[in-house]
């Protein structure tokens, strides 16, 4: 699957991105990257096991994470496979 997540709040400059990927990484086996938008967003791109991302979609949603997430949109779709790893843009 691929999830595509858009998280808002204060998640800029406050390590979410590198926090994010952290994540992916220890829940193993998924794809994508996180990404500062020009909105103050964060976009997140996960590819993986359905499960996996539902993991890494929970832990955004969770209030675990840096900063201070107002809320988290999602979608889901096929995945492209064009990814190595996790990384951050």
């Amino acid at each position: 699957m691929r999830m595509t997540a858009w998280v808002r709040g204060q998640v800029q400059g406050v390590g979410f991105r590198w926090y994010t990927r952290a994540r992916a990484l220890e829940i193993g086996e998924l794809t994508g990257f996180a990404a500062n938008l020009a909105d103050g967003r964060v976009q997140v791109v996960a590819e993986g096991a359905r499960e996996r991302c539902e993991r890494l979609l929970n832990w955004l949603r969770a209030g675990d994470t840096p900063g201070r997430v107002a809320g988290v949109t999602e979608i889901w779709d096929t995945p492209r496979d064009g990814y190595e790893g996790f990384t951050i843009r």
